[in-house]
């Protein structure tokens, strides 16, 4: 959809439609860039406090993911007004606030329409200086690719729809889908990564396909580095996987080479299409260190190295079992 949109030729646009980028960057001044995106969807769980701050936790993602500072923020809502009570309203909107308040990033007001299912999300402005903005296309053969947060969040909000969860992960997976990616924005300020997207409805193959297109090159990824929730692989066994990660799978396995014997589950997982997820950070190889040290100091224990940019056909990942 974005090829459809027309050419840009403004010079202050310094990030827009052509790599597919988290967020859209315009120069202000010489020293000043406002970043802009918009994200939005319909429950991903029941209760509707938890709905709205999994939602506004989401759009300030792409934010964090072009290094930027979220400073203020829109809502957009769409809400069955016929079908169910204010108050529930209320609590999705009351979610999206307050975890927008935990951002710094003051929620501000916005616009809502009856529709016929929920739907909430928001429009995020962040700021940063324009000799600082991080990329999808700068990745290069030897980085170190870092992913910020444990893959899972689709499948097991399948399960949550259908009842196949005990408690305690429910209660987890939540949490994880809550975290602001705020802490990884710190780590990556400090040390000096070389591009960051974040992992979302593509998949961990399908966003790193996309940050490999855009910087021109391959990646070697290791299984056995990378983080999935427990329980994920059994689900996925049992069938309770959403219609967007067997899409991914699909479109994205066509570029992936899995070394090794895989599992359907295995495969799944990797593509798993997550909300709200971490980020992944594709680092310098001789900072990668000192980037894992400072997730670790932010508390950041789910984070990993998962693998290495390298040399090779652009969006090419060949992952090891």
């Amino acid at each position: 959809m974005l090829g459809l949109l027309p050419r840009i030729t403004d010079p202050d646009v310094l990030v827009g439609t052509e790599t597919a980028d988290d967020a859209a960057v315009y120069r202000l001044r010489d020293d000043l860039a406002v970043v802009a995106t918009l994200d939005f969807f319909t429950p991903v769980v029941d209760e509707p406090f938890d709905f709205g701050s999994i939602a506004a936790a989401n759009s300030l993602s792409d934010v964090y993911a072009m290094g930027a500072r979220p400073v203020l923020a829109l809502s957009i809502l769409g809400f069955p007004l016929q079908k169910l009570p204010l108050a529930t309203m209320g609590e999705i909107v009351r979610g999206g606030a307050e975890k927008a308040a935990e951002a710094r990033c003051p929620l501000l007001g916005g616009h809502s329409i009856d529709d016929a299912e929920p739907k909430f999300g928001l429009s995020v402005v962040g700021v940063v200086h324009p000799d600082r903005i991080l990329r999808n296309a700068g990745a290069r053969p030897g980085d170190a690719l870092f992913l910020t947060k444990p893959l899972g969040s689709g499948i097991l909000t399948t399960a949550i729809k259908r009842k196949r969860i005990e408690p305690a992960l429910r209660d987890f997976v939540v949490s994880v889908m809550k975290e602001l990616n705020a802490a990884g924005a710190a780590a990556m300020e400090e040390v000096g990564v070389r591009a960051c997207t974040d992992v979302t409805g593509f998949g961990l193959l399908g966003h790193l396909r996309g940050m490999l297109r855009a910087s021109g090159c391959a990646a070697r990824l290791r299984l056995s580095a990378t983080p999935i929730i427990h329980g994920v692989l059994d689900l996925a066994r049992e069938g309770v996987v959403p219609g967007g990660t067997a899409k991914n799978l699909a479109n994205f396995g066509r570029t992936t080479d899995f070394d090794g014997a895989w599992s359907d589950a295995e495969r799944l997982a990797v593509a798993d299409a997550q909300t709200s997820g971490g980020l992944l950070v594709a680092v310098p190889p001789e900072r990668a260190e000192a980037f894992a040290a400072a997730l670790a100091a932010r508390g950041m224990e789910n984070a990993a190295r998962i693998g290495e940019c390298v040399e090779g056909e652009p969006g090419r990942i060949r992952y090891l079992r």
